[in-house]
């Protein structure tokens, strides 16, 4: 499995289930990679059509295939709501380098609640301890071209 660094672009969401009956929503997102957990600011009165536009940076070690993406809803005074979640696979980012920004499904109770829209890239870790001479290779160049005019 590879290990480097996961950077994740959370741009937005849309369709949300509406969760506030009297007011707009106020969504945010947890991200969870494994054991490492991240939250991004709360996107008030956004409803469901958040914006958040942030970055986010996990290191990705031995055993991780997955991102989780919980979308909350902040209330003051009571417990946040639920309003659904994405698990994106990561093996076509390990292959791929980078992926542009893409919409995920959001699914609560096995249902379609919206969708989720962020990019990926990954870098890996260049791994230490292969120290090999690095030469350089010649094939000629234009400078050394026997070619004139």
């Amino acid at each position: 499995m590879p290990q480097g660094t996961l950077e994740v672009l959370l741009v937005s969401a849309k369709g949300l289930e509406n969760t506030d009956l009297l007011n707009n929503m106020d969504p945010y997102v947890i991200l969870i990679c494994r054991t490492q957990e991240q939250k991004s600011s709360v996107a008030s009165g956004k409803g469901t059509e958040p914006d958040w536009n942030e970055n986010f940076v996990f290191t990705i070690s031995d055993g991780v295939s997955e991102l989780t993406l919980k979308i909350m809803d902040s209330d003051a005074g009571t417990e946040d709501d639920f309003v659904g979640e994405a698990n994106i696979p990561l093996e076509p980012l390990f292959m791929e380098g980078s992926l542009f920004p893409t919409a995920y499904n959001v699914v609560k109770n096995e249902e379609f609640r919206g969708e989720i829209r962020v990019a990926l890239t990954f870098t890996p870790e260049v791994r230490g301890g292969q120290d090999f001479p690095v030469e350089e290779e010649s094939y000629g160049g234009w400078k050394e071209s026997s070619y004139t005019e």
